[in-house]
């Protein structure tokens, strides 16, 4: 779990990294500049690796998409259905679902920044109708009485001579 954290934070500190730019540093062309086997030190400190910031996203004044589905599946019984679409701040749609009682509900939606959520919902009655499960009471089997032994026990209790002097009693 440490792991992943680390590897999370690590990600996210690169993912918002900030480009800085390198130092501009005058040219010296003195003899007194440090050199590393005929390389200037200082020019290849200037080399250094930096991140590339991802340009945002455009951003849409108006927003447009529209989109449905429908399942219908016998094996099971699940039939449902959704529409929706926007333009710019204004969201209409509907979706429908049958319930366990067989009837169908269908809900139709809007939503705008002036008037907010709303949405209606309408219940249609079952298409086929489904007869109720008949309680019927069967007799309840008849069961006798368990027969019990009577156990006979020995007059003295048994005593186990040198399990427990085995082991020294701690207290």
């Amino acid at each position: 779990m440490v792991q992943k954290f680390l590897i999370f934070s690590t990600l996210m500190a690169v993912a918002s990294a900030v480009v800085i730019p390198a130092p501009a540093y005058p040219a010296y062309h003195g003899p007194a500049f440090p050199a590393y086997h005929g390389a200037a030190v200082l020019p290849a400190l200037a080399k250094v690796a930096v991140a590339k910031v991802a340009a945002p996203e455009p951003y849409d004044p108006n927003p447009q998409y529209s989109y449905s589905y429908d399942v219908h599946d016998a094996s099971t019984g699940d039939i449902k259905s959704q529409q929706e679409s926007r333009n710019g701040d204004a969201v209409q749609g509907s979706y429908s679902l049958i319930e366990a009682d067989g009837s169908r509900r269908l809900v139709e939606y809007t939503a705008d920044p002036v008037h907010g959520f709303n949405a209606v919902v309408h219940r249609e009655p079952a298409a086929v109708k489904v007869a109720p499960v008949a309680k019927v009471l069967a007799p309840a089997p008849l069961y006798h009485a368990p027969v019990v032994a009577k156990a006979v026990l020995p007059a003295a209790p048994l005593a186990y001579h040198g399990l427990h002097a085995a082991y020294p009693a701690y207290h």
